[in-house]
């Protein structure tokens, strides 16, 4: 059996059907989701099955999260994963030099990497902002709508 690192950790591997199941997602949105580079199974069996380990579940109900609770589209959950994975090297490449100069590039990578994330989220924020507005512009017209014809009504019985 293979591995992202190599050998097999100890720790319990499911197949594609179980992790689908635990995540409440389709086997072949979790092969979408690593055909689009979003996931990585852990490892493959002699019989070359897709072999998950916990992180993978994690990571799927992260994206499943980002995608159904916050709306993402796929590229942008990508964009995200990659920014995330781009801080975890910059971290372990940051305490593998001494180098100032080396360090410098790194945190300001990170930030700038930050600075992208927060960029994606506000214009999340907007988007959904102008949708409230929106649906609360049509309530309040609704809500107009309502108090005429209860006007109106009262008028004509008397």
């Amino acid at each position: 059996m293979t591995t992202k690192e190599g050998p097999v950790a100890a720790g319990r591997l499911m197949r594609i059907h179980e992790v689908a199941a635990e995540v409440r997602l389709t086997p072949r949105s979790v092969r979408y989701y690593e055909e689009l580079g979003l996931l990585k199974p852990a490892a493959r069996s002699d019989g070359d099955y897709r072999l998950y380990d916990e992180t993978d579940v994690e990571r799927l109900r992260f994206i499943k999260a980002l995608r159904d609770d916050a709306g993402f589209s796929l590229a942008e959950i990508a964009q995200l994963l990659e920014d995330e994975a781009a801080r975890e090297r910059g971290h372990a490449a940051y305490h593998a030099t001494t180098d100032p100069v080396e360090r410098m590039r790194i945190l300001h990578d990170r930030l700038a990497r930050f600075d992208h994330q927060i960029e994606m989220l506000r214009t999340k924020i907007e988007r959904l902002q102008a949708m409230v507005d929106e649906t609360e512009g049509r309530r309040t017209g609704t809500a107009a709508r309502i108090n005429e014809l209860e006007s109106s009504g009262a008028e004509s019985a008397r």
